[in-house]
């Protein structure tokens, strides 16, 4: 069994880290022997109910154990892992099952107040063999479905059949810009990805990892799961982010490694008790996903004092592409998101667009071979939809997403660029920024400003601080202040839902 699958990797892990701690998630806390047997009695059960190599097992949960082990169960049961975006309503989840083949559901039971399985029951689409995880406590039997008390009665399964070249995951996109599409990569790829990763933040066995960024996305999954069993880290997910819960999970589990999107972060540092808690564990923070303020970056060492601050560019279809480096300054980190690592090549287009190469670029989209010919050229070059540029040094700066764009007068504004202005702005927390339509300029800026704790600003504030910084055609014409900025499960704002809003 090699260590380039999932459950070789497990292998390894148990015998290299054996007694240490490998998950963590309140009163739960198996070693990596533990994990390892949990997992085998996982596979047992699969291959118990006809889950056969080559098959596909849904998993439709938060951030709890049982999540981890349902997902190496799976893979050392030799089938494909689909994870799945608990935020999708029954009707998504339902077109995930169908489209992807699932023989196997592993689901939440009720969970802030939705019970999943009994929605997707009303589908007609719920696959054979359902799991259920009980992540608010033991509910009454239901037909049909496997309680997980009941997987300590299956025999432990054998060593797989998977090779590093096998498909190891079915990851579906956000689908914020239409139909999801469901990116394929292999054991080779995944590793290859969490491997790099985990060498960038120089991440060891003496690390405590608390994974907020959900396990149904890539980040989590193969940057923190993955990530955490190549080197032996201690794993402490997170169901729902909660700071406050946060502050007492740092300073209680003595973390050390925390990512998560800028709006993670800057909760951290803004909580009003945050100094109550002895936070002297963490060592390094990364972020990304949306703008990062320069004085973000800034308080992140400041106040929390994280040694390191990285940020770093991915996307379903790769994972893990660029990242800073422990050394960049506060600027870098914030402006940039690094330069390419494991195995990648970056190029800009002569339209702006980034393409990216290399070995873990997905094997392509399932059962789409028009979206997979449009996404990766002749050449190999993935085509990522985002618009950016190269320094002089090799690093990548984002500029904005091609769909973001949007002309004023004639000139192209990104919108990236005017949110890092604005975030520079006093007591500006966080700031999205769309076009909204006008009939003299075609289109002018809005943008949506969430004020930090504490602090009071208005529209002509905002406006004098960016036509001081930036051409006026840049300058936004309106301001709308905020509470929150609607994201999806990876903290990328929905600038489509903003959209929707400038009518208002």
């Amino acid at each position: 069994m090699t260590e380039q699958t999932t459950p070789g990797a497990l292998a390894a892990a148990a015998r290299r880290f054996g007694a240490r701690e490998a998950l963590v998630d309140g009163t739960v806390r198996l070693t990596y022997e533990q994990l390892l047997d949990q997992v085998r009695r996982c596979a047992g059960f699969f291959a118990a109910r006809g889950v056969r190599p080559g098959d596909r097992v849904a998993v439709n949960a938060p951030n709890t154990w049982h999540w981890v082990v349902a997902a190496l169960g799976a893979h050392y049961a030799g089938a494909a892992l689909v994870p799945v975006n608990t935020r999708f309503t029954a009707a998504e989840t339902a077109d995930i099952l169908t489209r992807s083949g699932a023989v196997a559901l592993v689901v939440t039971g009720e969970f802030l107040g939705t019970d999943r399985l009994a929605a997707l029951q009303g589908t007609g689409t719920v696959p054979g063999v359902v799991l259920r995880i009980p992540v608010e406590g033991e509910e009454p039997p239901r037909e049909g479905v496997t309680e997980w008390s009941a997987l300590d009665g299956f025999d432990a399964a054998p060593a797989p059949l998977v090779s590093p070249d096998d498909v190891s995951d079915i990851l579906f996109t956000s689908g914020t810009t239409g139909r999801s599409k469901g990116a394929m990569s292999s054991h080779r790829q995944a590793l290859g990805v969490a491997a790099a990763w985990a060498d960038h933040v120089a991440l060891t066995p003496e690390d405590r990892y608390l994974v907020v960024n959900p396990f149904f996305h890539s980040f989590g999954y193969k940057a923190g799961i993955l990530a955490a069993l190549l080197r032996g880290a201690a794993l402490v997910p997170q169901a729902t982010f909660d700071v406050a819960a946060a502050l007492w999970i740092i300073e209680r589990e003595r973390i050390t490694v925390l990512p998560g999107a800028p709006t993670v972060h800057q909760s951290l540092v803004d909580h009003p008790r945050r100094s109550e808690h002895d936070l002297s564990s963490l060592r390094v923070a990364i972020t990304g996903a949306a703008t990062v303020p320069v004085s973000l970056v800034e308080r992140l060492g400041g106040e929390l004092g994280f040694g390191t601050v990285l940020t770093a560019y991915g996307l379903t279809e790769a994972v893990v592409v660029t990242m800073c480096d422990a050394g960049d300054d506060p600027h870098t980190v914030a402006t940039t998101s690094g330069r390419p690592t494991a195995g990648f090549e970056v190029e800009i287009a002569d339209s702006g667009e980034i393409l990216v190469r290399g070995p873990n670029v997905m094997l392509g989209y399932l059962d789409d071979p028009e979206a997979t010919a449009a996404a990766i050229d002749t050449e190999g070059w993935l085509h990522t939809g985002d618009v950016g540029a190269l320094d002089e040094r090799g690093y990548l700066r984002i500029t904005d997403r091609i769909k973001d764009l949007y002309i004023c007068g004639g000139f192209n504004v990104y919108p990236a660029e005017v949110e890092q202005v604005i975030s520079r702005l006093g007591g500006v927390s966080e700031v999205a920024v769309v076009g909204m339509p006008d009939q003299r300029l075609g289109e002018v800026g809005l943008a949506h400003v969430v004020p930090s704790p504490g602090h009071e600003l208005d529209e002509d504030t905002v406006l004098g601080h960016c036509r001081e910084l930036l051409a006026n055609y840049k300058v936004p014409r309106r301001v709308r202040f905020v509470t929150e900025l609607p994201r999806n499960a990876s903290g990328k704002v929905l600038k489509r839902v903003l959209r929707e809003r400038t009518d208002g």
